[in-house]
């Protein structure tokens, strides 16, 4: 099943890229294997995928040593401070930046393990009181802020856009993210490449990869639903 689905998303993740005139090795897909058993991960990563994402540290502690050595793994879900700690030499991104708090933690632990963490600043682009992310307007700032502090890395802009029956309502989000990630790799500040986006799920995926999307993060289009129960 797994390996049929993923065939599926692909397809249309070169359909979506063709339509754009871009390149399909222009993007990452990023499994979002939440709550899924590591048996099922083994047959993504047979099937060819070594990108794999986690809403929770635990997960990736859990799942890490039963997998293969040369997965990447993607931290997608909200990181409270006390937490970076445990992750900070398993995951190649963390994708949900949202604070500078957190920033700042994620700064102190990898001076402390002597690596860079690539990062991406998360963007509450549709001004939602449920999700987590910087405002548009505040953004510009805080990337500053974050790309003054050793350790890190300042990648690009990550955004959970709002669930919507019609993929299309979200192109305008995608649009500005963008345009939000235009700018500020525009003002080249302290020399980052600030140029990845991380928006798109199983959704709107496709729609996030016309409008720019470097990185599109999939569950259920390969998993099936989510289980909540493991």
């Amino acid at each position: 099943m797994i390996k049929d689905n993923l065939e599926i998303v692909k397809e249309k993740i070169a359909k979506a890229c063709q339509k754009a005139k871009r390149d399909v090795d222009t993007v990452t897909l990023i499994a979002v294997s939440k709550t899924k058993p590591v048996a099922m991960l083994k047959e993504c990563y047979d099937a060819g995928i070594r990108d794999f994402g986690e809403n929770k540290v635990q997960e990736i502690l859990d799942k890490y040593d039963q997998m293969p050595s040369d997965v990447r793994w993607h931290m997608i879900g909200h990181l409270q401070r006390n937490k970076v700690k445990y992750i900070i030499d398993k995951v190649v991104m963390i994708h949900s930046v949202d604070s500078l708090r957190l920033a700042e933690e994620i700064s102190k632990q990898a001076m402390r393990v002597n690596r860079v963490m690539d990062i991406l600043i998360e963007v509450n682009i549709a001004s939602e009181e449920s999700k987590f992310g910087v405002s548009e307007m505040m953004l510009p700032d805080f990337v500053k802020e974050v790309c003054k502090l050793p350790g890190v890395c300042v990648k690009g802009l990550m955004t959970v856009a709002p669930y919507v029956d019609n993929s299309e309502e979200n192109r305008q989000h995608f649009v500005k993210m963008r345009q939000l990630c235009v700018d500020i790799n525009a003002q080249n500040i302290d020399n980052e490449n600030i140029n990845m986006l991380s928006m798109g799920m199983s959704g709107d995926y496709t729609v996030a990869i016309e409008e720019g999307a470097t990185h599109v993060r999939v569950g259920t289009s390969i998993f099936g639903e989510r289980n909540y129960l493991i």
